[in-house]
């Protein structure tokens, strides 16, 4: 099997079941700083309501546009597979600060769909060939490894809006762009971290994307039922929980301080569910998770108080913690088209979180969020049985690719 990457960005392949600690950080720390600008969007969306006379539709509308460039992430992943990823990894950070960080100074909400665009396919270059890297790097504990790389993410979606909300009442929402030169320096991190890390090797000739889903489908179509009853709890959170909280309590630093919670606890949740589902077994996991996502859920619509904060650390815990077992599932099984799977996945991923934030904006238009949440909470136990179509579970092992 040839390589025809670059050689200066690439030595030695990693040898046997050794993982590559200092590269699957490296990578991680990047997901986080490209992350914090990506969540941006969430909780100044009260404000961005408020200037642009939005409603709870065209504010769902702008999640969706975000995500529409996820149509093209299997093409990307197929391109991954046969060049260097390693510029897709080094610039993505800073062309998804940029339209990110202008979106408080857009004058239109045509402008702002615009910008949400751009960032949108950043997010896809970034996105769909990072977690292939970290699992080569992660030899035979590719969940560890991909719990890495997602605790860097979630915790950007823990960070990012108490920082965002913060940057905004100190430099208002039409002054705080300046805030993208951070992306810059961790542009030039990623550049120096990955010179000398195993970024990809490739068959001689491509596969083509739909011998790659024929021979995935028996993981993918269990998986796409997972992700469209988690995506309207997803969306219900991730994108209206700042202003669920908001309508209900007046108050934008709760809004933010809600989400920020919702976020941790969804890094405690991917750090322990990747690395339990490497000895435990990834079905195994996932029913857990799955079962108590929507209870927990239910649980927040229903109390008030401490406790509602309580239960939003558990729907946090739980309802994140299913992507670093379902990349991991992906990478194990994807053996001659590593990166065109995980972009048929992030496709998958992404169209699901997307379609239903639309749906979950209209319904919230004609009933009330609260209603909304508790619909959408009790969708999502229509995933457990998808997950029982999944592989039985085995004890986890790495196939590894010979240059």
């Amino acid at each position: 099997m040839q390589s025809i990457v670059n050689p200066s960005a690439i030595q030695t392949p990693l040898a046997g079941d050794r993982v590559n600690f200092k590269g699957v950080i490296a990578v991680s720390i990047g997901h986080f700083v490209h992350d914090v600008y990506s969540s941006f969007l969430a909780p100044l969306l009260p404000l961005l309501i408020e200037k642009l006379s939005m409603s709870l539709t065209q504010a769902g509308l702008l999640s969706t546009v975000m995500q529409l460039p996820a149509l093209i992430n299997p093409w990307i992943g197929s391109l991954a597979d046969r060049i260097s990823v390693r510029w897709f990894l080094i610039l993505a950070p800073a062309l998804t600060a940029v339209p990110m960080s202008l979106i408080g100074v857009a004058p239109t909400y045509g402008i702002l769909l615009i910008l949400m665009l751009f960032a949108g396919i950043s997010i896809s270059v970034f996105h769909v060939p990072a977690p292939v890297v970290v699992a080569r790097m992660s030899g035979d504990r590719k969940g560890m490894g991909m719990s890495f790389f997602m605790v860097g993410g979630e915790a950007a979606r823990a960070v990012g809006p108490m920082a965002a909300v913060g940057l905004v009442a100190l430099m208002g929402l039409d002054g705080f762009y300046p805030v993208m030169v951070v992306s810059f320096a961790c542009s030039a991190m990623l550049l120096l971290a990955t010179r000398d890390l195993p970024v990809t090797r490739t068959a001689a000739a491509p596969v083509p994307l739909t011998q790659t889903w024929r021979s995935m489908r028996h993981i993918l179509m269990p998986i796409t039922g997972i992700l469209v009853a988690r995506g309207f709890m997803h969306g219900c959170m991730a994108s209206f929980l700042p202003t669920f909280i908001a309508m209900n309590t007046g108050n934008l630093w709760l809004a933010g301080a809600g989400l920020t919670i919702f976020e941790i606890a969804g890094v405690a949740g991917v750090m322990v569910a990747g690395t339990l589902s490497d000895r435990f077994g990834r079905r195994r996991l996932l029913t857990l998770s799955l079962l108590g996502a929507p209870i927990s859920l239910l649980a927040f619509v229903w109390v008030d108080g401490w406790l509602a904060y309580a239960m939003l650390v558990l729907t946090g815990f739980t309802l994140l913690s299913t992507t670093p077992v379902m990349l991991a599932l992906v990478q194990e099984n994807a053996v001659e088209s590593p990166s065109a799977a995980n972009g048929l996945f992030m496709m998958i991923s992404f169209l699901a979180r997307s379609a239903v934030v639309v749906i979950v904006g209209m319904t919230g238009d004609l009933i009330g969020l609260k209603t909304t949440y508790i619909i959408f909470a009790l969708v999502g136990f229509i995933g457990l049985p998808f997950v029982f179509q999944l592989p039985a579970d085995t004890k986890t092992k790495t196939v590894l690719q010979r240059p």
